[in-house]
């Protein structure tokens, strides 16, 4: 097994999902075969217009030919592994270049830096992942009923030490939440998508909350167009089938809701969602079919 760069864009013209496969063609096979069972990491080039640089963490289940298309194969995820960084990564930041593999003998970077797929040593993944899950908990809303030595316990791993393997920790669910909901909250300005509101308590911490679409216990992955910023009563309802959203983000009444017009004072003057500050970041239409069928009450 080996750890992995597995280079993404939005137009790719590969029939890629990041949270579910990742298409490649024959001449990477050797490359990504070793990465089964392993996690690997996403990387948006830095021709990007906007490039989120290194954006997510991901363990590989299993390679298989693709199906649909000749010579091709595919990088199958294991569900629920998927996990979005807070904080995009560059490539070459503050800290300086955070890849050093891609350097050769003379401490210059290489042609590796071009490619496609390429391996990632620990020490380059634990240095990525640890800047790219660093977070500013103060920020967060006041959801987490957890002790405080738990929360400090799941805390502790995201520090700069790179001697230290951080997969361990990717698998933790308390870490998986706090950070999910700092993306979301993160995505949408800690402003409701449904209300609008945008509440920040005297401390400093938002008020709005992070709602899977489709939940995790169903099989849905903590990725960001599976997530939406609600306000606390509005994230009850939604859960609960009694508000739901269309394509469009039209935002949806059940005719169960026992007080339909209480409802209708609450979200926004126009009936829609107020989407992400990024269109890539706004929710997946197959995630709110999902919860149309499965979860709203119509």
């Amino acid at each position: 097994m080996a750890k992995g760069i597995f280079v993404h864009r939005t137009d790719s013209i590969y029939d890629d999902s990041p949270a579910e496969r990742y298409q490649f063609p024959r001449q990477y096979l050797s490359r990504v075969s070793p990465c089964i069972g392993d996690w690997i990491i996403y990387y948006e080039p830095s021709k990007v217009r906007d490039t989120r640089g290194y954006f997510a963490v991901a363990k590989v289940a299993d390679v298989v030919p693709d199906p649909t298309a000749n010579d091709m194969y595919l990088a199958l995820i294991e569900p629920g592994t998927y996990l979005d960084f807070v904080n995009p990564v560059p490539f070459n930041g503050p800290i300086g270049l955070v890849e050093q593999g891609v350097l050769n003998e003379a401490g210059k970077i290489s042609g590796r830096a071009q490619a496609a797929v390429r391996p990632l040593s620990n020490a380059d993944f634990n240095r990525i992942v640890d800047i790219g899950l660093t977070d500013d908990e103060a920020f967060l809303p006041r959801v987490d009923q957890l002790d405080e030595n738990i929360v400090r316990e799941e805390r502790a791993p995201f520090v700069f030490e790179v001697e230290r393997d951080r997969v361990a920790n990717l698998g933790s669910r308390l870490v998986r939440d706090r950070l999910f909901r700092r993306r979301v909250v993160q995505a949408y300005d800690a402003r409701c998508s449904i209300t609008g509101l945008k509440l920040i308590n005297g401390g400093g911490r938002a008020e709005v909350e992070a709602a899977h679409i489709r939940p995790v216990e169903r099989g849905g992955p903590d990725i960001i167009t599976n997530g939406i910023a609600l306000s606390g009563t509005i994230h009850w309802m939604f859960d609960r089938g009694l508000i739901g959203l269309g394509d469009d983000l039209e935002i949806l009444i059940s005719r169960q809701a026992n007080d339909p017009d209480g409802i209708r004072g609450m979200i926004n003057r126009n009936g829609f969602a107020i989407p992400p500050i990024r269109a890539l970041e706004r929710p997946h239409p197959g995630f709110l079919a999902w919860h149309r069928e499965h979860c709203f009450k119509h």
